[in-house]
């Protein structure tokens, strides 16, 4: 494996064990104790959209990682799969074909319409009683104290937010409003109006997850906002102690989604004694490999036992 293509020395590197003091004790479930190292995993919606979502879905559910930070199609795509299917397509359709087909093609799967319409008939009952919950109670929702809602209302354990919201792990969402997230609160406003979105909540919440923290650890899937946000709030606490970057961006262009590690030392968003990593390829492939080689390596399944058959 690690001779296989350009990338493998990078990949190489993070996939060798750390030492006892690097690495990170447990969580007790359901909480959020401040462990030895706070992670911080961020991934654009594509991660969501494909087959990573089982391999997110299985450091969420096992309380592996303690921040979570995507974009809102990482928020909807999740709860939409859990209510209907999409499809393997083929990066080359015609667009026009499947326009009149009534499909919408991210990459080389394929998402009907249909799934919208159910997503929409879902979510607008439960933005109505939280705005009922903002009027009656005096509840100010943030983006996160969204998604967590919505996490419990889809009560399905196949969603990554339900386990996020069941360990009580944090989902920023900074960029809320742009998705079909945005599209239902567009159509609430109308229908009706008065539910407020304050994401200063939010900026408060994730940088004292980096201030707090003894040690931190970026996992980055992909560039852009959610790159960003994580990088930001480790520079409140002078650098991330740790951190792996997983893109196919290349720096020459001044974009912070392929800017090198180098590039966040110098803002002091890695810290100077840090040995970060970049791995140029597509995280697709290469996350799960990542994950298998470390957070999955050493974890024991719990044992489950038939009626009948306990100890």
């Amino acid at each position: 494996m690690w001779c296989n293509g350009y990338p493998s020395p990078q990949l190489k590197a993070r996939g060798e064990p750390v030492s006892e003091s690097e690495s990170k004790p447990k969580l007790k479930k359901g909480d959020r104790p401040l462990t030895n190292c706070t992670i911080f995993l961020g991934y654009t919606s594509n991660m969501i959209s494909c087959g990573v979502r089982e391999t997110l879905h299985y450091l969420v559910k096992n309380n592996m990682v303690d921040v979570v930070v995507t974009t809102a199609g990482g928020i909807e795509e999740d709860f939409m799969k859990c209510l209907a299917p999409s499809f393997l397509g083929d990066f080359t359709l015609s667009g026009r074909t499947l326009k009149v087909q009534g499909m919408n093609r991210t990459g080389n799967l394929l998402v009907p319409n249909y799934n919208y319409a159910k997503f929409e008939d879902w979510i607008i009952p439960i933005m109505d009683q939280m705005l009922l919950e903002q009027k009656t109670q005096g509840t100010i929702w943030s983006p996160s104290k969204m998604i967590a809602r919505l996490g419990k209302e889809i009560d399905d354990p196949d969603s990554v937010y339900y386990w996020a919201y069941k360990n009580n792990i944090p989902v920023l969402c900074p960029a809320i409003t742009d998705g079909a997230l945005g599209d239902m609160m567009y159509m609430q406003s109308y229908q009706n109006p008065g539910l407020i979105m304050d994401i200063g909540q939010d900026i408060r919440l994730m940088n004292d997850q980096s201030v707090r923290a003894v040690h931190s650890g970026m996992i980055i899937l992909g560039g852009g906002l959610i790159k960003h946000h994580i990088c930001n709030a480790n520079l409140m606490r002078n650098g991330a102690d740790y951190s792996v970057f997983v893109n196919t961006a290349q720096e020459f262009d001044g974009s912070d989604a392929g800017a090198r590690p180098d590039e966040a030392v110098s803002w002091g968003k890695i810290s100077l004694t840090a040995k970060p990593v970049k791995v140029y390829g597509d995280a697709s492939l290469i996350f799960p490999l990542l994950v298998a080689e470390t957070f999955a390596r050493e974890y024991k399944v719990p044992p489950v036992f038939c009626e009948g058959n306990k100890p």
